[in-house]
C-alpha cells in the first residue's frame, strides 16, 4: 500500500478562567496561584485555503480537533467550540472582502485568548500498520513566547479508524503537555509575561541618552529606568545593555490582566504607557510592536 502523509496544523489557545482575580492574589500575597486554562483548538490553513470550509472538507481534521478538545476537557479544562465562534463570525459578517486575508488573526482576536497550541498531525497508511504522529507546540499569544512541545504517537495498527489512532496519539503526550504548559502559563500569572524593548533615536533627532530631560534634569536612560522600576511588572526587568544612541532590554515583565479593569493585557498597552511617559518629559516617540519586542523610535 503507498504511503499517504497528510499534514495538519490546528492552533490551541488558552483564555483564562478567573485570571483577574487569580493575578490578582499574586501581586497581593505573593503566592502561587494556578489558573485554569480555557481552551479552543482551531484548523491551520495553507496560503489560498479558506479557514472557513477546511473542516468541511477534510474528515482527518475534524477528528483531530474533536480528540485534542475531548482531551483537554477529559482533565477538566474548559473548551471554547471553534466552529460555534466560526459560525457566529460569518452571521455577524465579520468577514468581509476587505479582511479576508486574516482571518485566523480575527478569530484569535474575537476570543480574547491568551495562548496558542500549534499541533501538527501526521497520519501513515502502510502495509505495516496505520498511524497517527501528532506534534503539539504551545505558544503565549500576545508575545509569541514558547511554552510546551511536546510528540505523541499512536503506535501501528491494521485499522483504518482513524478517529481511535488520534485519540491514541492524543492521549500519549497531552498529559506531560498539560503538566508544561500549565506550570509556564501559572509562571505568567504570577510573574508576568516577558516582553523585550529597544528604545532608539531617528536618524535626524537632536537627543540621545544622555540628554536631560524632565523637572529633575536627569539623563534620559535613567528617567525610563525608574519608569521601568514603577511600571514593570513586580519591579521585574533587565536592560541588557544602553548606549547613547540606543537602550536594550531584553526582558521586561507585563502583566497578564490589567489590574485595574481584569481585561486582558498586552505588549502594546504596555508600550502605550512608554509612549506617553516620553511624551510627558517633552519628546516626540514612535511605537511599533512586533511579536513581543516592543520598539520605540525617538524623533
Amino acid at each position: 500500500m503507498k504511503n499517504k502523509t497528510y499534514l495538519l496544523t490546528l492552533m490551541v489557545q488558552i483564555i483564562l478562567l478567573h485570571g483577574a482575580l487569580g493575578q490578582n492574589a499574586a501581586t497581593a500575597t505573593g503566592k502561587v496561584v494556578t489558573v485554569q486554562p480555557k481552551i479552543m483548538v482551531i484548523p491551520y490553513t495553507k496560503e489560498g485555503e479558506d479557514l472557513r470550509l477546511i473542516l468541511e472538507n477534510d474528515e482527518n481534521k475534524r477528528i483531530a480537533i474533536t480528540k485534542i478538545k475531548e482531551g483537554f476537557d477529559s482533565r477538566g479544562y474548559t473548551t471554547v467550540d471553534f466552529t460555534a465562534k466560526l459560525k457566529a463570525a460569518k452571521d455577524n459578517n465579520v468577514f468581509t472582502s476587505e479582511n479576508q486575508s486574516d482571518i485566523k488573526t480575527q478569530i484569535i482576536q474575537m476570543s480574547g485568548a491568551d495562548v496558542y497550541v500549534q499541533a501538527e498531525i501526521i497520519v501513515d497508511k502502510s502495509t505495516t500498520g496505520n498511524s497517527v504522529k501528532m506534534i503539539l507546540t504551545g505558544f503565549e499569544i500576545s508575545t509569541g513566547n514558547s511554552l510546551s512541545n511536546k510528540i505523541g504517537e499512536s503506535g501501528k495498527f491494521y485499522t483504518d479508524d482513524f478517529n481511535k489512532l488520534a485519540s491514541k496519539a492524543v492521549e500519549s503526550c497531552i498529559e506531560d503537555f498539560l503538566n508544561i504548559l500549565q506550570n509556564k502559563f501559572t509562571d505568567i500569572v504570577n510573574n508576568g509575561k516577558s516582553v523585550m524593548m529597544e528604545i532608539g533615536f531617528d536618524a535626524g533627532s537632536s537627543y540621545k541618552m544622555s540628554s536631560e530631560l524632565g523637572t529633575d534634569n536627569l539623563p534620559l536612560s535613567d528617567q525610563i529606568e525608574m519608569w521601568l522600576e514603577k511600571n514593570a511588572f513586580k519591579n521585574n526587568y533587565h536592560i541588557q545593555g544602553t548606549t547613547d544612541l540606543k537602550m536594550i532590554i531584553d526582558d521586561v515583565r507585563i502583566p497578564l490582566k490589567d489590574q485595574s479593569t481584569g481585561n486582558n493585557y498586552n505588549p502594546n498597552k504596555f508600550a502605550l504607557e512608554l509612549f506617553k511617559f516620553l511624551k510627558g518629559v517633552g519628546l516626540q516617540p514612535q511605537k511599533e510592536i512586533k511579536g513581543n519586542t516592543i520598539f520605540m523610535t525617538i524623533k
